[in-house]
């Protein structure tokens, strides 16, 4: 037990003995600074110091723009110029969905493999499949006695609710005589109206040309975007007079008809008007004779 106590009391001395720095100038041997020193007090400012230098770093690297200069850090900009990009990216993914779909539209068009809709007073729906077309609907018991129901109250009723009405009015391409209604069951989904050579063809709706150029079967084709998801269909036509991209207005001639293409019988315009992506009947909005 002696030993130990001798060396605690050893170590003891040592750091609590007081020594002496001093600095002198080396040419006079002049004192120019000095200071009493022991190893404890060395030993407990340098771990102050320690604590300090971690603090001020750990401050730096969490709160000041300092920290950018750190290697591994990301800089606000690159985070601001990451977050942009991401968004520019979701939506330019969202445009290219819609590119698509308008370019699987135009390649029915082009084929001729075409969907049609039923339109109502409502909205224009998406035709049934024959397997629903098929499908007997009957109301049941229940359904029945609620409609005799509300019938019953309607009929004393003075103020009836205005039945909803389509509101698109488009402007007629063509005046003539129809030698072709639109008639999906012998897949036509289209109108064809007899005309004169060289008669202009005009937009039914403002928007853009997404298509014109030469097919051959169906001869020169206009295609054009509009809004409302429309798209208006031109076929068969001598000569175009507007180009991919242009913009047209409602009423602006975009060809001249003829009888161009393989499928053409005679100088007719083979007209198609599209809603939603469905070929639709052009007379429902049009009044071509």
């Amino acid at each position: 037990m002696s030993e130990k106590r001798l060396k605690r009391k050893k170590i003891k001395k040592k750091l609590f003995t007081k020594n002496r720095l001093v600095i002198l100038n080396e040419d006079t041997f002049e004192e120019i600074f000095s200071l009493r020193l022991t190893l404890m007090n060395v030993f407990v400012v340098a771990t102050l110091g320690a604590l300090i230098i971690i603090f001020v770093t750990t401050y730096i690297i969490a709160f000041t723009p300092l920290r950018e200069y750190i290697p591994g850090y990301a800089s606000s900009k690159l985070k601001k110029d990451a977050t942009e990009l991401a968004l520019k990216s979701d939506s330019l993914s969202q445009a290219l969905k819609k590119n698509e779909a308008y370019i699987q539209s135009i390649r029915k068009v082009l084929t001729g493999d075409l969907e049609y809709a039923k339109y109502n007073k409502d909205s224009i729906k998406a035709a049934p499949t024959e397997s629903v077309q098929n499908e007997e609907m009957k109301p049941s018991k229940a359904d029945l006695k609620l409609r005799e129901e509300v019938e019953r109250e309607d009929k004393y009723n003075l103020f009836e609710k205005a039945k909803p009405k389509a509101n698109t009015v488009l402007f007629p391409p063509v005046k003539g005589m129809i030698t072709e209604k639109y008639n999906p069951v012998n897949q036509h989904y289209a109108v064809d109206i007899a005309l004169a050579k060289n008669t202009p063809i005009k937009s039914i709706m403002a928007g853009k040309v997404i298509f014109a150029d030469w097919t051959s079967n169906t001869g020169n084709v206009v295609i054009i975007r509009h809004n409302y998801g429309f798209i208006s269909v031109y076929k068969h036509a001598a000569s175009l007079t507007v180009a991919q991209g242009d913009a047209v207005r409602t009423g602006e001639v975009i060809a001249l008809a003829g009888s161009t293409g393989q499928e053409s019988t005679g100088v007719h315009l083979h007209f198609e008007l599209w809603k939603d992506g469905y070929a639709i009947d052009p007379s429902i909005f049009i009044e071509f004779e």
